[in-house]
Parts: C-alpha cells; sequence; structure tokens
C-alpha cells in the first residue's frame, strides 16, 4: 500500500472520475468513458504492476523458499497482497467517486467489472512472471496478453464472421466471446446500460441470450474462471519450479 505507483494508481482514477461526471452532464455518457478505463486502462496497470513487483521481490521470494514455508503459502501470499492493494486503489479511485457522484447500479457494476479484470489480469501477470526467470521476457508476455485480448481477439473475431458469413455461427460466436475475460465484461456492462448498438459484434449478435438471466450467470460465472485458472496453474507450476 505504500507503492508510490499505487498511490498515483489511485489519485490518478480519482482526478479522471471526478473530472467525467463535472464534465459530462449526462452521467450514462460518464459511465461510458469510465467503461473503456476499465477495460483498458485497469488490466494494463494491473499486468505491469504486478510482473515488476514480482520480478523486483525475486530474491526475497528465494530467501523464503529456503525457509520452512509451503512454496504454495508463499505465492498465494504475494498475489492476494498485490491484489488487494489494486483493489483497494480501485475502491478509492472509482468505488468511492461513483458512490458520492451517481449512486446506481449501473455504478455498481462497473466496479465490480474493474475488480474482476484486475484479477484476472493479475492473475495472468503472476502466471507470466512464474513461467520464466527473464523480465524482459515476462513482462513482455504480459504485454502481449494485453494487447490480444484488447486488440488483436476482436479483429479476428471479426475475420471469422467475414470468412463465414453464409453460415449460422451464433453458437461458435457465444464459444468465442467467453475466450476473451475483457469482451465478457464489456457485454455485462453494456447490457446494463441498455445501448446494444454501441456494444461490438461479439456483444450485439448475443444480446437476447445474455440479456436473460441465465446468460448473466454464465458471464459471471466464465468472470470467476478466468480470475482462478492463471493463478492455480502459476501455483502448481511454482510448486515444480527449479529456483
Amino acid at each position: 500500500m505504500r507503492n508510490r505507483i499505487i498511490l498515483a494508481y489511485t489519485i490518478l482514477l480519482a482526478l479522471v472520475t471526478i473530472s467525467l461526471f463535472a464534465l459530462e452532464d449526462n452521467p450514462a455518457k460518464a459511465i461510458m468513458s469510465l467503461l473503456n478505463i476499465g477495460i483498458l486502462i485497469v488490466p494494463l496497470v494491473s499486468s505491469i504492476f504486478c510482473t515488476i513487483y514480482l520480478y523486483n521481490s525475486a530474491e526475497f521470494i528465494e530467501l523464503l523458499v529456503a525457509q520452512p514455508i509451503r512454496r504454495s503459502r508463499l505465492l498465494w501470499g504475494v498475489y492476494l497482497g498485490m491484489i488487494t492493494a489494486l483493489l483497494i486503489a480501485l475502491l478509492a479511485g472509482i468505488g468511492l467517486p461513483l458512490l458520492l457522484l451517481h449512486p446506481a447500479a449501473t455504478s455498481l457494476n462497473l466496479f465490480f467489472i474493474s475488480c474482476s479484470l484486475t484479477i484476472v489480469f493479475a492473475s495472468l501477470a503472476t502466471l507470466s512472471a512464474v513461467l520464466t526467470r527473464d523480465k524482459a521476457k515476462g513482462i513482455g508476455l504480459c504485454l502481449l496478453l494485453w494487447f490480444y485480448f484488447t486488440f488483436i481477439f476482436d479483429g479476428l473475431v471479426l475475420l471469422v464472421l467475414f470468412q463465414f458469413a453464409d453460415y449460422p455461427l451464433d453458437t461458435a460466436m457465444i464459444g468465442m466471446s467467453m475466450l476473451n475475460p475483457i469482451d465478457m465484461a464489456r457485454i455485462g456492462m453494456l447490457l446494463q446500460l441498455d445501448i446494444s448498438a454501441m456494444m461490438g459484434l461479439t456483444g450485439a449478435l448475443f444480446q437476447d441470450f445474455f440479456g436473460t438471466g441465465t446468460g448473466f450467470f454464465l458471464i459471471v460465472l466464465v468472470m470467476i474462471v478466468w480470475m482462478a485458472f492463471p493463478i492455480l496453474l502459476a501455483v502448481r507450476r511454482f510448486n515444480h519450479k527449479d529456483l
């Protein structure tokens, strides 16, 4: 919590949130702008912070591994410490301003979406740091994952849609959307705002499905899987890694 990056991150989020609501007469427009920050900037900061923190703490972690401490408990402790600091920063930077300036269901949904993406990309960053000892490769892999989920994935989806436009792809596209946590978060938020025209092909195509109670439950389930799977894989790899 004393990390300067966390403090600067908190202040920046608070300033941006307050400024958007001060500049926009329509709260929905401010929420949309914050959504872009939540699905682009928040995952990027979470990825970079966690990766750099893990590499900078590598010698300390190796020292603790030599002590009678379970490796899994050690990694879980570091991971939970990182995401706790990031989530408190989100609470102070986005959660509290939203509560004061626009206390509504959409604000709560935006905050939880930002928190879920923070946890997802912190898990991916932890996995990247565990997989390789080289700091440059680890940070590069982490940034590549962020770039893929943010930009490349939707381009691949559009390519599939255009190439197979003559075939019924509804079921296949639902499955493809689940492969991207950012898409799932975007769909869940924009369904709450009821502006399907702005959802893009990966969201508007399945508005009828994801707009139901079953679809919302599926979004939550997929996000939980994205949060848990990378960190569980990282813990398993860390337990057998030669340090």
